[in-house]
């Protein structure tokens, strides 16, 4: 089967390529799944670059998540058989048509989801919920700022504000990206490149917002400090602006807000059992209609490079996908 790979770490992502690999039998515990899609995330070009927390050996094809078709089970297996439709949580190995994992990562694809769309909303939507509702206590009726609104992580955090309550405020560097937010539901749009802190606090009658959403880092953390409520909730979520800020611990002394960081993979591997209901928690939302991805592209796996270049220079509106078929 054909998987694209890394094989040696760069700043320049074109090192993947396609290789032809046998896969053995899944092992006891595990399912071979067909891949019909697999959603490109940004830890996916940080783990190419060798600059995210989790370092794969080499060589490793990316692909944190995906679904697809299981093709056959290990001993053991009982609650999967061949021809179920799965959505599953990879980490690393989902730039590829076939994939050996445990069969306790995959789940049914929620009722009315295409496998591309059941590839994009695992991460996003699960990091948006950890970090709103388990992390962030949001409450209906505060105000919910949103940074980097156009990105997978912001859209599903701009759903779930608005599903919780909350009054959402969403930026973005892109007049044009932010009416597709807009059109989501947002109830305010800010472009940051002419500043926010005081169109925030316009909008929140001085106040500031209650919870910040922050997946971008840099200048936008150094600026979200100077519009955030009394006992406001300051969210990490990433760095995709490439600098990781700094804050005198001042600020939030004086100011009585929190800084929370927020790695909703990492929650579940270290509470399994709250992991499995947040988990739950968004496949129902899914189910039930009230999420679902915005997919701006989808790119054959042998385009797999083409389609990280679109996250990795701001393109993307949304989630980008990798088909199989």
């Amino acid at each position: 089967m054909r998987t694209m790979r890394v094989h040696e770490l760069s700043e320049d992502i074109s090192v993947l390529r396609m290789d032809e690999v046998t896969l053995p039998p899944p092992r006891a515990g595990e399912v071979r799944l067909r891949l019909k899609a697999c959603s490109i995330n940004f830890p996916d070009i940080l783990m190419v670059q060798g600059k995210y927390q989790f370092k794969p050996e080499l060589p490793f094809a990316p692909g944190m998540e995906g679904a697809g078709v299981v093709a056959a089970v290990g001993d053991g297996v009982t609650k999967l058989k061949a021809g179920d439709e799965v959505v599953a949580g990879l980490r690393v190995g989902g730039f590829a048509e076939e994939v050996n994992i445990p069969a306790d990562n995959c789940r049914p694809i929620p009722k009315g989801m295409d496998f591309i769309k059941a590839a994009a909303y695992p991460a996003a939507y699960l990091t948006a919920y950890v970090a709103l509702v388990i992390r962030g206590n949001l409450q209906p009726g505060e105000t919910l700022l949103v940074h980097g609104s156009t990105g997978g992580v912001g859209m599903a955090a701009v759903d779930i504000g608005k599903l919780w309550g909350a009054t959402v405020i969403a930026t973005s560097a892109s007049d044009e990206k932010l009416k597709t937010v807009k059109a989501r539901g947002a109830d305010h749009v800010i472009n940051v490149t002419r500043g926010f802190r005081e169109e925030v606090k316009e909008l929140t009658g001085g106040k500031g917002a209650d919870v910040i959403y922050d997946p971008v880092g840099g200048d936008v953390f150094d600026e979200s400090t100077r519009c955030i409520a009394w006992n406001g909730r300051l969210l990490i979520i990433g760095f995709t602006s490439g600098r990781i800020p700094t804050v005198s611990v001042n600020m939030p002394l004086i100011k009585g807000f929190s800084v929370v960081g927020v790695r909703a993979g990492e929650y579940g591997r270290r509470d399994p059992e709250a992991g499995r209901r947040n988990i739950e928690a968004i496949d129902r939302l899914a189910a039930e209609g009230k999420i679902a991805p915005h997919v701006c592209a989808t790119f054959p796996l042998d385009h797999a490079v083409e389609a990280m270049r679109m996250l990795q220079n701001r393109q993307a509106v949304g989630k980008v996908v990798i088909t199989m078929d």
